[in-house]
């Protein structure tokens, strides 16, 4: 007995993909400017331009879409392709100055995510798993740098777990986010700046 194959039109999937990402969009620009506790899914739906019923249809409840948020910007990041380069790098100091480039793209073309992250962990109903859920990928690749800076030639004098500690330290969200938006520095600035204290230490 034959069954019927359900037939789903490219346009229709299309058009919910452009309703999904003007959601997200909404989301996130809503999320870092106001915070995730002062945001609700009906504020969410009106600046997006759908139905509340649309928004819990496409995406979910208000902690999916932080969820979604969060997913998408890890893939968006490009950590990646940054650290394919930084492991064919053959110095500490040509290590050290990729990861203060790439990481600076990462958190400046994603800045908008990361405050509204930054905004919400204190008042998420699971900052703990949201916290990881956002910093897992880019901690790792930055243990990966410190045991690739502890293979070369010249590794550095710290141990190699106090190097990752380190590189997070220098290259994380949280120092970036503190001299460009808590000190009011340009990204220029702290790149230099950041770049400069890793070599001083490690290189």
């Amino acid at each position: 007995m034959s069954t019927k194959r359900s037939y789903v039109s490219p346009l229709r999937e299309q058009a919910a993909a452009r309703t999904r990402a003007a959601i997200l969009l909404a989301a996130t620009e809503l999320f870092a400017a106001r915070g995730y506790g002062r945001v609700t899914v009906a504020d969410v739906a009106a600046a997006a331009g759908v139905s509340p019923k649309t928004v819990f249809a496409s995406v979910g409840s208000k902690s999916d879409i932080l969820d979604r948020i969060v997913d998408e910007a890890v893939t968006a990041s490009g950590y990646a392709a940054v650290m394919r380069q930084v492991l064919a790098l053959r110095t500490p100091r040509e290590v050290l100055e990729a990861l203060a480039r790439g990481t600076r793209a990462g958190n400046e073309g994603l800045f908008t995510v990361h405050e509204a992250i930054h905004k919400a962990l204190p008042v998420h109903e699971n900052g703990e798993a949201l916290r990881e859920r956002a910093t897992a990928a880019y901690r790792d690749a930055l243990r990966a740098a410190a045991r690739h800076l502890h293979a070369l030639p010249a590794p550095p004098s710290l141990t190699q777990e106090e190097t990752a500690d380190a590189l997070w330290f220098w290259f994380g969200p949280t120092s970036w986010r503190t001299l460009v938006v808590d000190n009011g520095w340009s990204w220029d600035r702290a790149q230099d700046f950041l770049r400069r204290t890793a070599v001083a230490t490690l290189a």
